[in-house]
């Protein structure tokens, strides 16, 4: 049977992977969701499925007013799914939306194959990439959370023999002892993670004392964020055409016009409804992020809806409260860009950097712009309490203090602080009498 054709999507045999699993991805929308919308994140989910290693066999979409509680899909399309699981010999389906414990098990039982939502097969995807301890560490911590929200409800198997005379009593049901050895599990992780955590705040401390300025590389997957990095250091981290191809973060030493030295980290890439288990799990090293000095938010400006991409990217980044930090747009892969479509990029994206690292175009432009970065200073007003001495070392360190005065437990202080650190001294800016503490920018 021919797979049914979402207008779009193509696939031809030369890009399709041998695999060991066949799989049919379904989405259901509901609500006021475009089929354009519907369209891209089936596209999405495509690419995701052949990263994990299956063979897309069929796809498809539902439209309805609401989900069904059950099983998301409607009777119809619950036979339609049925029968062309059969046909094709499928092995696996995939939602493209998220599953309760309870649908994901009333949808096997309905369609007699394997069924898995959009956020397990990420998971999956995690797993196959991490090298590190420290990634493999996440990856686990987070697919025990997951398992840790499906466990009830999962049948009669994690029950108690039944109800009544003859069952009451001592013990503790399989449920019980599953979720007890997946928290104690999930205690062991995450004090192996505390560790890995404290080496790495120890070698950002080192570089903040120097005085050395940190980049992060933040975008949305496969937007090539590693390209960028090799081209800019040559680092030789490893680059596919895959999602998710980099989990382990990577810091380089970067030389800046001006011969003022930087580095540069590579983290794990962004995608819309990036389950809420991985960003916990990947907290400690998605630090790297909310603590640099500047972000370079690289965008794929060949890809399709970009914009969407740009506000996914830019919601993660508020949920790591890292949003107030100083933003680089750098549009990517302009070299499969015509001239029009640079045009009208620009003018959506002003400031940003056009880069191509297969041509080289817009790298020393964007070396330049962030040299400027961290040469540009702007004059504040500080209320710093004064116990904070670890701030006012920094002050004095990567600024240059112009008044200072003692009152109750606080320092009083006008200070030329560098463009990339203001965001670090936001939360004790004094407008005390003005509305305007920001006097101007060298």
């Amino acid at each position: 049977m021919k797979r049914p054709a979402v207008e779009g999507m193509d696939q031809s045999e030369e890009e399709r992977r041998t695999t060991s699993e066949r799989a049919v991805l379904v989405s259901v929308r509901w609500g006021e969701v475009g089929e354009e919308e519907t369209v891209e994140s089936l596209r999405e989910l495509q690419s995701l499925a052949e990263t994990a290693g299956a063979e897309v066999v069929a796809v498809l979409a539902q439209t309805r007013q609401r989900p069904d509680p059950a099983t998301l899909l409607g009777r119809g399309k619950l036979e339609e799914l049925r029968l062309i699981s059969d046909s094709t010999d499928a092995d696996l389906v995939i939602f493209d939306q998220e599953l309760t414990p309870s649908q994901q098990r009333n949808l096997e039982n309905e369609v007699g194959l394997k069924v898995i939502d959009r956020t397990a097969l990420i998971l999956d995807i995690f797993a196959q990439h991490a090298h590190s301890k420290e990634g493999k560490a996440q990856v686990e911590m987070a697919q025990l959370r997951y398992q840790l929200t499906r466990l009830t409800g999962r049948g009669s198997e994690l029950s108690r023999l039944g109800g009544g005379i003859g069952t009451r009593g001592p013990g503790e049901t399989k449920l019980e002892v599953d979720r007890r050895r997946i928290n104690a599990r999930i205690k062991t992780l995450n004090r192996e993670l505390k560790d890995l955590t404290r080496v790495r705040r120890i070698k950002r401390k080192r570089r903040q004392r120097l005085g050395i300025p940190t980049f992060s590389l933040v975008g949305y997957t496969n937007a090539g964020k590693s390209s960028l990095l090799n081209a800019l250091t040559e680092a030789g981290v490893r680059v596919e055409d895959q999602l998710f191809s980099t989990l382990d973060p990577t810091t380089r030493r970067l030389i800046l016009p001006g011969n003022r030295q930087a580095v540069i980290t590579d983290t794990v890439g962004f995608i819309n409804h990036l389950p809420h288990q991985l960003v916990e799990a990947f907290k400690s090293t998605l630090e790297e992020v909310r603590e640099a000095d500047v972000l370079l938010h690289v965008i794929d400006a060949s890809a399709p809806h970009i914009d969407r991409r740009t506000r996914a990217v830019e919601r993660v980044l508020e949920e790591l409260q890292a949003d107030r930090i100083p933003v680089i747009y750098v549009l990517n892969k302009v070299d499969l860009l015509d001239e029009r479509s640079r045009e009208e990029l620009s003018k959506r994206y002003p400031g940003a950097v056009l880069t191509s690292t297969l041509t080289g175009e817009g790298l020393q432009e964007l070396r330049e712009k962030m040299a400027a970065f961290t040469s540009s200073r702007r004059a504040l007003h500080i209320r710093l309490p004064v116990e904070k001495g670890e701030m006012l070392t920094l002050l004095y360190r990567m600024g240059q203090v112009l008044e200072m005065h003692s009152q109750d437990n606080f320092y009083r202080i006008l200070a030329e602080v560098p463009e990339e650190l203001v965001h670090r001294f936001e939360p004790y800016l004094d407008d005390d009498g003005s509305e305007d503490y920001t006097v101007g920018v060298r």
